[in-house]
């Protein structure tokens, strides 16, 4: 009975998102820029929680809690503190700068914006096939912490291939159905649903045990986690923490769904309003699900090897339903991220590489299907991946959040100085990004360099690259270097 009553409550949840986005398909032109921008319309809070539920993803609901549990709740610091000011602050840098440059130049991609300023088709691609690479291992990521979450709650019942293969096929049939408009209304439901799930759970858990002060003294009295109740443990070096918050928070910046997001805006003022209150949201969603992971720790929780711990400890102190709502709530935002990456890898596909590579003068009508059916192929290709279950939820988080994190200072400078040239920003984003690469696959490239992670060093490569490279060299007479600042700097 609780078996056909946990996957009873997770599949009605996803079929309450899947009927928004039915609603929304009515009510979508079918034209390419609605489908991937919602005819950039959005308001403030739409913008947040869309944003926010676009990485409200397995890293944080399940890799966070188990870094919290492994290593302690110093990760609170990393995410929900550092990263999100990083961010508020890259949101307004690099977001607003796009914003006015996609009201004046109806841009739909980061691609598109780059290959234009610098009349380069070959950099526009550059750009869309770097970002589809590192957008794979996210999707992934999703299904595998699907898979493995509804495996632990129910105990093995559900099978880890049946569980991935639940998400994703509610998620091509979410983006295929509803576009940006349905995704950006069922984001912000799913967004505020689960900051008052997560912080229900996290009170009914310290209810059952006693209260914060009993679940930290069991933290203190376990002589394996009484370092956990200290800054500065072995775990989290200060160049391990900076490192991880400053390519998390330029990776994010460069995730497609995201970027996108900054196109997407009503007004200046809307953008102006979700970024500042940006970093409030961090810390209310990451502090109670990240709390969790600790005190799960010094519960002695036993989480079997492979599991996440936010499964097991809801299944173990709170009533089955509630558990499963949660896990429900928690996938749909699985799905929130993975619907916003798919809808973005469909508009670098077909307006990156298609149009400009195989049929430049492609209708509205034709690029919306081929746009489609690149969702349903992508999603595919990733859920056969995950079936491998090649690495940890960290290890796919973190390899994605750098690699994106490789765009973000050849963008920035390209964004702010002039004298940037086509051969200094294409030479920037290819050395940071082999640089990277090499660093994942090659064992002679380290992956850390007096504590600080390849990710980080590799960002600095691109920028020092960008500009060496920009410095010696002449820009092409084609390139539009006036586009970028002319007239912007008074908005």
């Amino acid at each position: 009975m609780s078996l056909a009553l946990q996957l009873g409550i997770i599949v009605g949840y996803l079929l309450l998102a899947l009927a928004v986005g039915l609603v929304a398909y009515r009510l979508t032109d079918r034209t390419a820029e609605d489908f991937y921008l919602a005819s950039r319309t959005v308001g403030t809070i739409v913008l947040l929680f869309t944003t926010f539920a676009t990485l409200l993803s397995a890293f944080t609901f399940f890799a966070g809690p188990n870094i919290a549990y492994a290593q302690g709740p110093e990760w609170i610091l990393v995410m929900g503190l550092m990263d999100g000011i990083i961010f508020a602050v890259l949101w307004y840098v690099i977001g607003y700068k796009q914003w006015l440059l996609g009201q004046r130049y109806e841009y739909v991609t980061l691609g598109e914006m780059l290959g234009d300023r610098f009349a380069s088709k070959r950099l526009r691609g550059l750009v869309a096939g770097i970002s589809l690479l590192w957008l794979f291992p996210y999707v992934m990521l999703q299904q595998v912490g699907a898979g493995t979450a509804l495996e632990a709650l129910t105990e093995g019942a559900v099978p880890y291939a049946a569980g991935a293969g639940l998400i994703t096929v509610f998620m091509i049939l979410y983006v295929v159905v509803a576009g940006f408009r349905g995704i950006a209304w069922t984001d912000t439901l799913q967004g505020a649903f689960m900051l008052v799930a997560t912080w229900v759970a996290l009170l009914w858990v310290l209810a059952v045990v006693g209260g914060p002060g009993a679940a930290t003294d069991a933290l203190a009295s376990n002589e394996a986690t009484a370092e956990f109740l200290s800054l500065g443990s072995a775990y989290y070096t200060p160049q391990w923490m900076l490192s991880t918050a400053i390519t998390i928070g330029f990776g994010v910046a460069m995730f497609p769904q995201v970027n996108q997001r900054f196109f997407a805006a009503g007004s200046r003022t809307v953008l102006k309003r979700s970024f500042a209150l940006w970093p409030i949201l961090c810390v209310l969603l990451f502090v109670p699900s990240f709390m969790l992971g600790a005190w799960a720790r010094g519960l002695d929780v036993a989480i079997p090897e492979g599991e996440n711990v936010l499964p097991v400890i809801l299944a173990e102190y709170t009533p089955v339903w509630f558990a499963a709502l949660v896990i429900a709530g928690a996938m749909a935002a699985m799905m929130s991220s993975s619907d916003s990456m798919l809808l973005s890898g469909s508009s670098y596909f077909t307006r990156d590489l298609y149009r400009p590579f195989v049929d430049r003068d492609v209708s509205d009508r034709r690029e919306d299907l081929l746009a489609r059916v690149g969702v349903v192929g992508f999603a595919t290709a990733a859920f056969v991946a995950s079936l491998w279950n090649p690495a940890t939820l960290f290890e796919l988080g973190d390899a994605a959040f750098s690699g994106f994190a490789q765009l973000a200072l050849p963008v920035l400078v390209a964004l702010y100085w002039r004298r940037t040239t086509r051969a200094g920003i294409t030479a920037g984003i290819v050395v940071s990004q082999a640089f990277y690469l090499s660093s994942l696959f090659f064992a002679t490239v380290p992956s850390a360099y007096a504590g600080w992670t390849a990710g980080l060093v590799g960002m600095g490569l691109g920028l020092l690259v960008t500009v060496g490279v920009s410095l010696v060299t002449t820009p092409a007479d084609d390139e539009r270097r006036t586009i970028y600042f002319d007239g912007l700097g008074a908005d």
